[in-house]
């Protein structure tokens, strides 16, 4: 229920966030469509801007073999250029006017009743000379100039778009047009385009958002199905393992003290009764079998000790861990016959006392396995501390073992204490280390995190 608790609280702050950014990307939608549509706008304009000056110098080419060879008071040439000019369209609404430098309208194919008329002052409905505006553009050597302006293929106003030049030998203003209501309806267009995109857009990235919340979700709750059931069974494993080191170790103290104590115990009776029944007998040789039985009850008293101290290594709690490990190595030696050092580092903190059991219970069980198994006739036992944590290596010369076919089978470490070992090391967060060859031996590495350390040792 806690993991539960704690998959919501990681999920449902990402899916506010993720809504929170789709909701105002939303909202913004609209301005991201405006700045887009002036930039098409923008870019509509300039191409109309390219086409009109496009169609301006084919209406001058079209006039230029009469406008060039005529004389500026060449009337026939004059009629021959508005009558070419009457002549070219393009487009549906597309056509070219003329009007003098005082504004008198010469040639207008879209509206004939203009020609002959004066239109300097005429403005549009928002009060724009056109005439006036597009003759003054037009001696600055050529300009664009928006106004109102009726279409003549449909009688009504639109805005219009419009390039003049001069000819300047005849001062007349041509110039040429075009209506923007067909640009705007495209970009209206666009621009329902372009939102519908946008709103498509984040209605997927929405539905994403909620897929990939939902799939967070329900890999969250099968991830922590997985490790409950995994913990369930690792639980049940270590239960089990707990009730098998129970009876492994009631078996190794019953055979100790069936094997040691008790057959020690049965010595030291019989010669007690030997005495006794030589001092009855007024025997004078009954104090030999007094002191063997004395010698036997001495070396019980050290066996009761061995496994007291097994069972509880007291010593970490009188002498520390340093000296406990020099101490084991040496009665090693001694019981053994193996040759066995320790080099130890000074440390500027001290272990926790559990920490200070686990690499003694590690040291202990190694020296067992060296003992029981190796062969070896050296032992090396060395505690340091390093940059990245406590290092603890015993290693022998022994006949070693083969560790990656020792790993491949079923409970293998359970018969020489490896897995024990390493259970204990990695409770603390650390690390079990083993390599073994025929001609190297074994070397057996614990490796703790700096964590572990407290107080000076």
């Amino acid at each position: 229920m806690l993991r539960l608790k704690i998959l919501l609280l990681a999920v449902l702050p990402l899916f506010f966030a993720v809504s929170a950014i789709i909701f105002i990307l939303f909202f913004q939608s609209d301005n991201l469509i405006d700045e887009q549509l002036e930039r098409v706008e923008s870019n509509v304009i300039s191409a109309k801007h390219d086409e009109l000056r496009h169609y301006m110098n084919m209406a001058l080419t079209a006039v230029d073999h009469v406008y060039e060879n005529a004389k500026e008071d060449d009337q026939l040439a004059r009629e021959e250029v508005k009558a070419i000019l009457n002549k070219l369209t393009y487009g549906k609404d597309g056509y070219f006017f003329v009007y003098d430098g005082s504004g008198t309208g010469l040639v207008h194919p879209g509206q004939p009743e203009i020609v002959g008329l004066n239109w300097w002052g005429l403005q549009d409905s928002k009060g724009r000379l056109v005439i006036k505006e597009l003759t003054e553009r037009a001696r600055n050597g050529g300009g664009y100039y928006r106004y109102l302006w009726e279409k003549p293929s449909s009688n009504m106003v639109g805005e219009k778009l419009a390039y003049a030049v001069m000819l300047e030998k005849w001062d007349w203003m041509i110039g040429t047009g075009i209506y923007l209501d067909e640009i705007y309806e495209e970009i209206e267009a666009r621009k329902r385009e372009i939102k519908n995109r946008i709103q498509h857009t984040f209605m997927m990235i929405f539905w994403i958002a909620i897929f990939a919340l939902v799939a967070v979700f329900v890999s969250g709750l099968v991830i922590n199905a997985n490790e409950r059931k995994l913990a369930d069974t690792k639980l049940k494993e270590l239960t089990q393992r707990i009730v098998e080191f129970q009876e492994e170790e009631r078996g190794r103290v019953s055979r100790e003290l069936h094997d040691g104590i008790s057959q020690i115990l049965v010595s030291v009776k019989y010669s007690i009764e030997l005495a006794i029944d030589k001092i009855k007998a007024g025997a004078s040789d009954a104090i030999k079998p007094m002191e063997k039985g004395a010698k036997g009850l001495q070396e019980a008293i050290g066996e009761v000790r061995r496994i007291s101290r097994d069972l509880r290594p007291s010593v970490l709690d009188d002498i520390g861990l340093s000296a406990a490990l020099e101490a084991m190595c040496f009665e090693f030696g001694e019981r053994t016959g193996i040759k066995a050092s320790f080099q130890k580092h000074l440390f500027t903190k001290q272990l926790a006392p559990d920490v200070k059991t686990t690499l003694f219970r590690i040291a202990q069980e190694a020296l067992t396995n060296i003992e029981r198994h190796s062969g070896a006739s050296e032992v090396r036992l060395e505690l340091m501390k390093r940059v990245d944590g406590i290092r603890m290596v015993i290693s022998d010369d022994g006949v070693g073992f083969d560790v990656l076919r020792m790993e491949g089978r079923k409970n293998a470490f359970q018969g020489i204490g490896l897995r024990n070992m390493q259970e204990r090391i990695e409770f603390h967060g650390g690390e079990l280390t083993v390599w073994s060859s025929p001609d190297k031996g074994t070397v057996v590495e614990a490796k703790l995190p700096l964590r572990v350390l407290q107080d000076e040792i």
